[in-house]
């Protein structure tokens, strides 16, 4: 088997041996090859000043456009590379094990926002515009959705509006965490639709440019993931006609086929990546560091060897289950194709895949964290040493946890599908829990039940839309 290099020397961590290099094709195991390499020379330096700076890694992002990734899968048609989920997902994993995890954060939440612009880009010259100067002009956008009422629920924009006036669209909206928070160039931002009506599932996307928010960078100060700068964003503008991303109100539509797929997708292989970082840095240190009193290194002892082995199989389970449901969405898709839209705007061949995805960034973050603390155990108190890298991999891993959806609120979903069927999940709040509002409703005595008569007949007579329980 061929052997993995980095910087011309034998790696020292695990080899193809232990990738699944049989997903991939000739020419997606040469631009692999060929990212390690700028990992080498150019994003895992960056990712250590970056982290003890708190930088932006533009020479990281640069290297990333060198290769042509910030379009990779633009179709070829629309001036990308048209690569397909399961080139996404070793990129992924790529950019985060052997370079920087913050870059493959940054990555990532670029991809979300292309997702969104890819899903209606045909006939919309402002789009297709972008997508031309994306690596060119190193045009690294993100995803503006979070909402700071709403949480790990990202999809749900309680604080913001738009409305249409001469010329366009007024889009109010603010975001709580924005990944490339004064340094992307672009962001997609999701909002309710023209002419709300209390329905959070009528939501629209809009293209933004950087002159036309406002940013914080300076707040985003934390343990991990330091050169995301992930800060809140703030939109109060006036965009024109084209900026609304397909028609109003096709927002929950572009969540569930475009952004949330290769979210998920890049979830699973971004964390991935991070765990076969810590299983590397691990190799390297229990293999060369030996205890003279007994003559054998770290990496002879027994415990050694069944801690590690079992993080690789569970690292190893995880990947196997991201590139399984890549090939997949390259089959249903076929080969990743996003020019499918134009002819038939009603496709959805990735919506059904929702919940496989949601799994995977679940099983992904949670062994990322679970091997990372792992190896950093098998340093002993060498494992504290800024210069041995395992802490700030440990750091990094912990943020796939609390990255929206949230590992808990992403398990509530599944068991909620998985139990009652996938109407249950109830994305947007809008079914009435009877059993348990009656239930609250049998605690109250007389008088309270009279207030809640009241206070419903109030709003029932200031208002001619009331729901349907």
């Amino acid at each position: 088997m061929e052997h993995k290099l980095w910087g011309g020397e034998p790696y020292y961590g695990l080899g193809y041996d232990f990738d699944p290099q049989w997903y991939l094709t000739d020419a997606q195991k040469d631009l692999q090859k060929r990212l390690i390499e700028a990992c080498h020379d150019v994003i895992r330096p960056e990712a250590i000043r970056c982290d003890e700076t708190g930088e932006y890694p533009w020479k990281s992002v640069e290297a990333l456009a060198e290769l042509r990734l910030l379009g990779c899968i633009v179709p070829e048609r629309w001036g990308g590379s048209g690569e397909n989920h399961v080139g996404l997902a070793m990129i992924g994993e790529t950019v985060t094990r052997y370079g920087c995890p913050s870059t493959g954060v940054i990555f990532m939440m670029h991809m979300a926002g292309l997702a969104a612009l890819l899903f209606r880009a045909g006939g919309n010259e402002e789009i297709l515009s972008l997508l031309r100067r994306l690596d060119s002009d190193v045009m690294i956008g993100s995803a503006s959705f979070t909402d700071p009422e709403t949480g790990g629920h990202f999809w749900y924009p309680k604080i913001s509006a738009v409305e249409k006036v001469e010329g366009g669209w007024r889009v109010r909206k603010k975001a709580s965490f924005t990944t490339s928070c004064g340094h992307a160039r672009w962001v997609v931002t999701q909002t309710t639709s023209p002419g709300f009506d209390g329905d959070y599932s009528d939501i629209s996307d809009f293209l933004v440019y950087a002159d036309e928010l406002k940013a914080d960078p300076g707040r985003w100060d934390v343990m991990g993931m330091r050169a995301t700068v992930s800060g809140p964003v703030e939109i109060d503008a006036v965009l024109p006609e084209n900026r609304l991303i397909g028609a109003p109100g096709d927002g929950a539509a572009s969540n569930d086929e475009a952004v949330n797929l290769v979210g998920m997708i890049l979830y699973g292989a971004l964390y991935n990546g991070v765990a076969m970082g810590a299983l590397d840095l691990a190799r390297r240190y229990t293999t060369r560091r030996r205890h003279a009193q007994y003559g054998q290194s770290v990496a002879d002892y027994p415990t050694t060897q069944a801690a590690y082995g079992k993080s690789v199989i569970d690292t190893q389970v995880s990947r196997g289950y991201l590139y399984a449901l890549s090939r997949e969405l390259d089959r249903a898709t076929g080969g990743g194709d996003w020019t499918i839209y134009e002819a038939d705007p009603d496709a959805r061949p990735r919506t059904p895949y929702i919940c496989w995805g949601l799994v995977a960034k679940e099983m992904a973050a949670r062994v990322a964290g679970e091997v990372a603390d792992g190896m950093f155990n098998l340093y002993g108190g060498a494992a504290y040493s800024r210069r041995l890298e395992i802490e700030r991999v440990l750091r990094d891993s912990k943020a796939g946890w609390i990255m929206g959806p949230t590992n808990e609120v992403t398990r509530g979903i599944v068991g909620r599908w998985a139990l009652h069927g996938h109407e249950a999940v109830d994305w947007w709040n809008q079914r009435v829990n009877r059993g348990l509002l009656d239930n609250e409703l049998d605690k109250l005595d007389a008088a309270g039940k009279r207030a809640i008569m009241e206070r419903l007949g109030a709003e029932l007579g200031g208002s001619d839309r009331g729901r349907d329980s």
